[in-house]
C-alpha cells in the first residue's frame, strides 16, 4: 500500500478519537449485595454518622451536554444520592444515627464526602472520601458503574436504585473498616467527637483536652470529670444541633421521593438515547471505514475511474436524520422528565421551606438554603451558650463575630 493510501486510512481513524468515553481510575463495581451485620450492634459500638451534601466536578452547559445531563439535574443529584446512600447504610444496620449534613460539623463521629465524577443514566462514577472524628481517613476510593436496560427493572424508592451494586459497595467498605476497629477505639472516636463540639463552643475551656500526632490524628489527652455541668450543657447544645438535621432531613427526604419517579424515567430514557446514538455512530463508523478502504485501494491500484466517488459516496454517509427519527419520542419525553427535575431543583436549591426551631420556649425561624439555615442555627446555638454560661463562644471560621450578630 502507497503512503497516499495509508495517509488516507489514518485520516479516518482519527475521527474515532472523539467518539471515546472519560477514564478514570476507578473500581468497577459488578453485582454486590449489601452485608449486614448478623447482630445487633450494642448502642456504645454505634457511630454516627453525617453524609455531606455531594460535590461536582465543574460542570459548564457545554461539557454537561456532552456528558450527556445539565447542570440542573447535577445539582439535583448532590442531594438526591447522599439521601439514597443514607436510606442504603440504614439497611446494613451497622451504624447510629444517619443524616444527611449541608455542610461539615463537629457534632458526627464519621463523615462521609462524595463527589460526583460522571453520572449519565449509563455511567456512574462517584468518589467517596471517609473520614471520622479523630482525623482518620479511612478510605478514599472511586466506584464505576455501567447501567444497562436491565438495571432499571424491579427498582424501588428508598430501597434499590439502578446504582444498588455502587452505593452496596460503598456500604460495605464502611462496614469492613468498621470492624476491623477495636471497642476502644470505637470509644475513642465517639469520645472525640464529643471533645471537639465542645472544643468548638468553648475553646478556652477545653483547651488540651485533645492531642494531635505528627500525622494529625486526634486523640484523647484528659477527660472532663464525671457529670461536669459544662459538658452536659454543651451535649444538649449538640442535641439540639441533631434536632435540626432531623428537620432538614425530612425535606431532604421529600424532595428525594417528588424526584425519584421523573429522575429514574430520565435516567432510562437518557441511556436508551445514547445507545441508539451510540449504534448510529457505530453504523457511520463502519461505513467511513469501508470508504477509506476502498479510497487507499483505489490509489493502491492505481484507479483513475471518475465512477470511483459515485461508489464510494454512499459507503461515507452519516445518515444523521435517523437520530432525528429514531429517537424522537425517546427524547422528547426525556425532555419532559428533564423539565420536571429542573423545576423541583429550582424550587429546593435555593430557598428551602423555612424551619420553626424551639429551645427551651423560644422559637427561632430560619430561612434560606439549606447550608444558610444550617449555619444561622449554629449561629444561635453559639449566641445561647454564650447567654447561659457567659463564655464567648469561637466564630465559625468563615464568620466574623459582627456578621454572627448580623445574623440574628
Amino acid at each position: 500500500m502507497n503512503k497516499t493510501a495509508l495517509h488516507c486510512i489514518l485520516i479516518f481513524a482519527t475521527m474515532i478519537a472523539p467518539w471515546g468515553c472519560a477514564t478514570y481510575n476507578a473500581q468497577k463495581v459488578g453485582p454486590t449485595a449489601i452485608e449486614r451485620a448478623r447482630t445487633q450492634i450494642p448502642e456504645e459500638q454505634l457511630l454516627d454518622v453525617g453524609i455531606l451534601v455531594f460535590e461536582t466536578k465543574e460542570l459548564t452547559p457545554e461539557a454537561a451536554k456532552k456528558e450527556g445531563t445539565n447542570t440542573d439535574i447535577r445539582n439535583s443529584e448532590t442531594h438526591f444520592m447522599p439521601y439514597h446512600l443514607k436510606n442504603t447504610l440504614h439497611q446494613s444496620s451497622h451504624w447510629g444515627a444517619i443524616q444527611v449534613v449541608p455542610a461539615e460539623t463537629n457534632s458526627v463521629d464519621l463523615l462521609v464526602k462524595g463527589k460526583i465524577l460522571e453520572s449519565n443514566g449509563e455511567n456512574l462514577v462517584l468518589e467517596i472520601d471517609v473520614v471520622d472524628a479523630t482525623d482518620m481517613r479511612w478510605f478514599k476510593k472511586t466506584y464505576s458503574v455501567k447501567a444497562s436496560d436491565a438495571y432499571y427493572f424491579g427498582n424501588i424508592a428508598g430501597e434499590k436504585d439502578a446504582y444498588q451494586d455502587l452505593y452496596n459497595a460503598i456500604a460495605n467498605d464502611m462496614a469492613r473498616y468498621k470492624m476491623k476497629l477495636k471497642a476502644a477505639q470505637i470509644e475513642s472516636i465517639r469520645t472525640v467527637a464529643k471533645l471537639k463540639f465542645a472544643r468548638e463552643f468553648a475553646p478556652d475551656a477545653f483547651d488540651g483536652y485533645l492531642t494531635a500526632d505528627k500525622k494529625n490524628h486526634l486523640s484523647v489527652n484528659r477527660l472532663p470529670a464525671d457529670n461536669d455541668p459544662m459538658m452536659e450543657r454543651l451535649l444538649q447544645i449538640r442535641e439540639r444541633e441533631y434536632m435540626y438535621v432531623d428537620t432538614l432531613n425530612q425535606q431532604y427526604e421529600k424532595f428525594y421521593a417528588e424526584m425519584w419517579p421523573s429522575y429514574e424515567n430520565w435516567r432510562q430514557l437518557n441511556l436508551t438515547e445514547r445507545e441508539a446514538i451510540k449504534k448510529i455512530k457505530q453504523d457511520a463508523l463502519t461505513r467511513q471505514l469501508l470508504g477509506a478502504l476502498l479510497i487507499a485501494g483505489a490509489i493502491a491500484a492505481g484507479s483513475q475511474d471518475a465512477n470511483i466517488g459515485r461508489v464510494i459516496a454512499p459507503a461515507m454517509v452519516i445518515i444523521g436524520g435517523q437520530v432525528f427519527i429514531s429517537g424522537w419520542n425517546v427524547s422528547k419525553e426525556s425532555e419532559m422528565h428533564k423539565a420536571a427535575i429542573e423545576e423541583l431543583s429550582e424550587s429546593f436549591g435555593a430557598e428551602m421551606q423555612p424551619v420553626t426551631m424551639e429551645f427551651e420556649g423560644q422559637q427561632y425561624k430560619l430561612t434560606g438554603s439549606a447550608e444558610e439555615q444550617f449555619k444561622s442555627w449554629k449561629t444561635l446555638l453559639r449566641q445561647i451558650y454564650f447567654a447561659e454560661t457567659g463564655f464567648n463562644p469561637t466564630p465559625p471560621p468563615d464568620q466574623t463575630e459582627a456578621e454572627q450578630d448580623q445574623n440574628l
